[in-house]
């Protein structure tokens, strides 16, 4: 039986590389996030926790959304402001969002535009 969460994650995954082809990638390399995101980032397998977050190139993935990077807008040194398309679960649609990606002495800190009380991090380079 797959648990719910792990169920999340594949779907968000398939509808990411469905739209890949139209998505913009933050110019970073690596992958950043908490223990449990940097684990999927390693693994490919969740750990089913609800304080889960994971920063790539191509997206932002925590227990609940997906929010994948639609076009980057802006870039200050290794910060940035880009749109992004996130699907909360069980949603089969994306809302776009403007999201501001800043990186600091912990890692990458996520804040969106349209709600300052969403803010996601820091989250440091995954080991």
């Amino acid at each position: 039986m797959v648990n719910r969460s792990r169920l999340a994650l594949i779907t968000l995954a398939f509808a990411a590389i469905a739209t890949a082809a139209v998505a913009d990638a933050l110019p970073i390399t690596g992958s950043y996030g908490n223990k449990d995101g940097c684990a999927y980032a390693k693994s490919g397998e969740s750990t089913g926790s609800d304080d889960f977050f994971l920063l790539t190139p191509e997206a932002i993935t925590t227990s609940a959304s997906y929010c994948e990077f639609k076009k980057v807008l802006k870039t200050e040194g290794k910060s940035f402001t880009a749109t992004v398309s996130c699907q909360e679960e069980g949603e089969e649609n994306g809302t776009d969002y403007t999201a501001k990606l800043t990186s600091g002495p912990k890692g990458y800190t996520v804040t969106f535009t349209d709600d300052a009380a969403i803010h996601w991090g820091p989250m440091p380079l995954c080991k």
